[in-house]
């Protein structure tokens, strides 16, 4: 007897989980690459998981099909890419000298990672990120990889620990997934483009590193890079919504 009540999949559907699978499989590539001392390369896919992290929600909206499914996938992938790799990497890199210290503090970050990913999932405030977003903290630690910037083990599982407690904490992020080209400041954003490519091209393998840890102190200062990069108009409207 054939199966009743199964239609197949639209493409619609498909096509956003395809590209969160781009974010998954950088995850557990990285882990790979860990085992096997690649550290560097393994940092970079980090990098490569924050591209598709970026690019699945893009799609799931411009197709339409957006769903369940694809939000509890998608944390799943986040959580592989920027939890578990991340603090697997650093404890591999940098805190594994600290014995049981170490292999904690790696583990807090992870589970932080968690709980944000589990807090964003039910509680939807409009506006700023409430809290660090995943994704920047897991590049925030791997980019002192990739900079190849080598601190003493405790420093690193001070910096890894904090990173954690922002990402679940209250300290509002800028969020720029609701800009689009009517409502950005052309002006603004290619001063933002020109700063992010002549930060690859002065700094190198440091830019990440450099860009992350300004958006990093940009929430600690209360400064809304998604704000800033508004036009003035387009500003007024939403903090008139706001209040």
């Amino acid at each position: 007897m054939g199966r009743k009540g199964k239609t197949p999949m639209e493409f619609r559907h498909i096509l956003p989980n395809m590209v969160t699978s781009g974010n998954l499989l950088c995850g557990l590539f990285s882990l790979i690459l860990v085992l096997h001392g690649k550290y560097i390369p393994a940092a970079w896919l980090v990098f490569f998981a924050v591209i598709f992290d970026g690019f699945d929600g893009k799609v799931a909206r411009m197709l339409g099909g957006g769903s369940q499914f694809g939000l509890e996938f998608d944390s799943l992938a986040d959580l592989v890419s920027f939890g578990v790799a991340p603090s697997i990497l650093l404890y591999q890199v940098s805190v594994r000298g600290l014995n049981i210290t170490g292999a904690v503090t790696a583990c807090f970050f992870a589970l932080c990672v968690a709980l944000r990913l589990a807090r964003f999932n039910v509680v939807h405030v409009p506006g700023p990120f409430q809290g660090l977003p995943c994704p920047a903290g897991g590049l925030f630690v791997s980019s002192f990889v990739i900079a190849g910037v080598n601190l003493p083990s405790w420093v690193m599982a001070v910096i890894l620990g904090l990173t954690g407690l922002l990402m679940i904490s209250s300290i509002p992020y800028a969020n720029m997934k609701k800009l689009t080209k009517k409502t950005a400041d052309g002006g603004k954003c290619l001063l933002l483009f020109t700063m992010f490519v002549l930060s690859f091209v002065f700094l190198k393998s440091g830019a990440p590193l450099f860009l992350f840890s300004l958006y990093i102190v940009s929430g600690l200062v209360r400064f809304d890079w998604g704000q800033w990069l508004l036009k003035p108009e387009a500003r007024d409207e939403a903090l008139s919504h706001k209040n």
